[in-house]
């Protein structure tokens, strides 16, 4: 992001078809009726609302080969890449609405390819309660939500593993992981095997939310394109419960606040997915509104008492 307000692109990725269970695909409508375009546009940023990706509908097949719905994942993933190189072309910000977080191989893979075309550096912070990073003969459910990191750094099958570009998109020290609490076993020994950074929950408990932030986003250039895949299912359930994969003893609401300012502070965001809202799981889209009230901090809202020099 440079001095001047982003030029945000609105991009609505309805599916479920990687996640373990349905309504993730009604999470961007669920953001437009938190008013999510009108809070950012209150803070000077121009949006356009690009409409919804096409792609194909959910159909509840067990899994084939330690993967359930390859064929139609690949397709969404395809789909997600082009409109998101679309707008990184155009010069705008993209900002992803998903729709479950196997969409991310779609918006990290484009993001990955506008960045090597355009010789800049790249890091991705994975705000999450999972790793994500199971493969076919690790996953106990075959659902592709939970393997998109390791599709993105070449551990999958060729038709999420190399879009726009010869696999991996990305190096695992172009990764940093924060809120992470729930790993399966074999994907644990893979996270530490491949040497991706995490900071899990008790890393924050231990030495607080700023500290983290400080080190994930350590050594950012000026150039450096940064692109946050924000799970809702980061937050704790008891603020956040419209997702469906909740895992008890995520970050508050002020430590996710605080993440996020300091995201806005670093001045190099580029791109970002919002992921794993699940209306149906939410009582009266508290948790959407509570997204939105996020994506504004992200955005450059500010305490009423704090002075913008300060920050």
């Amino acid at each position: 992001m440079s001095s001047d307000p982003p030029r945000i692109s609105l991009i609505g990725v309805p599916t479920d078809v990687g996640a373990s269970c349905r309504g993730a695909s009604m999470g961007p409508e669920a953001l437009r009726v938190a008013g999510l375009a009108q809070a950012l546009q209150h803070l000077g940023v121009e949006v356009v609302d690009c409409g919804n990706v096409g792609g194909p509908a959910n159909p509840c097949l067990p899994p084939v080969h330690g993967f359930r719905h390859l064929a139609e994942v690949a397709q969404w993933a395809r789909l997600v890449h082009a409109a998101t190189y679309e707008q990184l072309v155009a010069g705008r910000l993209p900002l992803l609405l998903g729709g479950d977080h196997s969409m991310a191989i779609g918006s990290i893979s484009a993001v990955a390819r506008h960045c090597r075309a355009s010789g800049r550096p790249l890091r991705v912070l994975w705000l999450d309660a999972h790793a994500d990073f199971n493969t076919a003969q690790l996953t106990p459910s075959g659902n592709i939500h939970g393997m998109p990191v390791a599709c993105l750094c070449g551990y999958g099958p060729a038709e999420l593993t190399a879009l726009g570009t010869d696999a991996p998109v990305l190096e695992p020290g172009q990764i940093r992981q924060i809120g992470i609490r729930s790993v399966d076993e074999g994907e644990k020994r893979f996270v530490h095997d491949v040497g991706i950074e995490v900071f899990d929950m008790r890393t924050i408990d231990e030495v607080g939310m700023r500290q983290v932030m400080e080190l994930a986003l350590g050594g950012l250039g000026p150039d450096t394109h940064l692109h946050v895949s924000f799970d809702v299912d980061f937050l704790d359930p008891d603020i956040a419960p419209g997702v469906g994969t909740p895992v008890r003893g995520g970050p508050s609401y002020r430590e996710a606040q605080l993440c996020m300012e300091m995201l806005f502070d670093s001045g190099r965001l580029g791109s970002l997915d919002v992921v794993e809202l699940n209306p149906a799981l939410d009582v009266r889209n508290e948790t959407a509104r509570l997204a939105v009230s996020l994506l504004e901090s992200l955005f450059g809202k500010t305490t009423l008492m704090r002075k913008s020099a300060e920050r």
